[in-house]
């Protein structure tokens, strides 16, 4: 089989290598989409990602669907979990099996991802796709799993303005969240103006340039009150989204952390935040969503085709790369079976 592997900061190789052997209770599986997300830039561009390092080739890629081969469940299309909980030590047994200590997962530290034409995986982090979804909608239920855990750590009040600082894909899935479980008006902060026009389509009332995303802002977004949002998400990842974040938020109001900084640092002003009495969450990537992804795409209240905006083959995977590390579109898809790039319609097309 091809496969793609990141042998060093900005190096991606194609090479053959011998088709994985499932083992017990594992089924092999043909990729068919894989989604690059800003962990995998992370990885691609400076090597590592928090206190994981690149100490050798690696295969990233971990928004993934493909089609199972062999077994009782031969052909069937799935949507790949990929993360491994140990199940056996106390944070698995307390339902938190996204915090587990000894996780493994795809696309990180030793593990290979999706970026090759065939995987052997756990059968039981295997989901099936139902016929409304597509392999690429497949791919993108992990970035919506994430979104969704996000959302359900933010509280939001019914009928509460909240604001999501940062409007990838991740960041836009958020938004249509928040919308979804009742939140009141929602703001959108993003600098690049397609990303911006993107959250508005995706239900933000009012979507800014961060440098217009000034104090008055937020106290006209919560009504008479005029304190601030009641939830902030940051989706960006550095410490001026952060900040931002916390200057949206009204006192004794909550901010969800959801970025990840190039460096394994956050930093914020604690004035700001202890003066307010915030409550500050932070996401660990998801934690058992798959199912509820899946109905809430399967059943069109969430739009994940929408979010592709570049296909490109396997083969192509550096040329994927270097798109996604432009910021360009919205998400990049690498489909093994696919034998030239494509770029999506505008969204206001479609």
């Amino acid at each position: 089989m091809r496969a793609a592997r990141l042998h060093k900061v900005g190096d991606i190789r194609m090479g053959d290598e011998p088709p994985p052997v499932p083992g017990p209770g594992e089924s092999l599986v043909r990729v068919t989409a894989v989604g690059l997300c800003g962990s995998d830039l992370h990885w691609y561009a400076e090597g590592g990602i928090g206190d994981a390092v690149l100490d050798t080739p690696l295969v990233v890629g971990h928004e993934i669907a493909g089609v199972i081969e062999g077994g009782p469940r031969d052909g069937t299309r799935v949507a790949v979990d990929p993360a491994i909980p140990c199940a056996r030590c106390s944070v698995c047994a307390t339902g938190y099996g996204n915090l587990c200590p000894d996780v493994r997962f795809a696309g990180h530290g030793t593990l290979d991802g999706g970026l090759r034409e065939r995987m052997a995986w756990p059968d039981d982090l295997l989901h099936p796709l139902p016929a409304a979804l597509s392999d690429a909608d497949g791919a993108m239920l992990e970035p919506l799993g994430v979104a969704i855990h996000t959302v359900d750590l933010g509280h939001v009040p019914l009928g509460a303005p909240v604001a999501v600082v940062g409007c990838g894909p991740i960041g836009l899935l958020v938004i249509r969240l928040a919308r979804l479980s009742g939140a009141g008006a929602v703001v959108a902060v993003d600098p690049l103006p397609h990303r911006r026009a993107a959250a508005l389509r995706y239900g933000a009332d009012l979507a800014l340039p961060p440098e217009a995303a000034q104090p008055g802002v937020w106290r006209e977004v919560d009504g008479p009150a005029g304190l601030g949002v009641r939830v902030a998400f940051e989706v960006a990842g550095d410490d001026d989204a952060v900040h931002l974040a916390m200057t949206a938020v009204r006192p004794g109001g909550r901010v969800v952390l959801a970025g990840i900084p190039d460096e394994d640092v956050t930093s914020f002003p604690a004035s700001l935040a202890r003066r307010k009495g915030l409550t500050i969450a932070l996401v660990r990537r998801m934690n058992l969503t798959y199912p509820r992804a899946i109905k809430l795409a399967a059943d069109g209240l969430v739009d994940l085709s929408a979010l592709v905006t570049e296909r490109f083959p396997l083969t192509a995977t550096a040329e994927a790369f270097a798109a996604a590390v432009s910021r360009r579109g919205l998400k990049i898809l690498v489909e093994p079976g696919r034998h030239s790039a494509t770029t999506e319609p505008p969204l206001s097309h479609r």
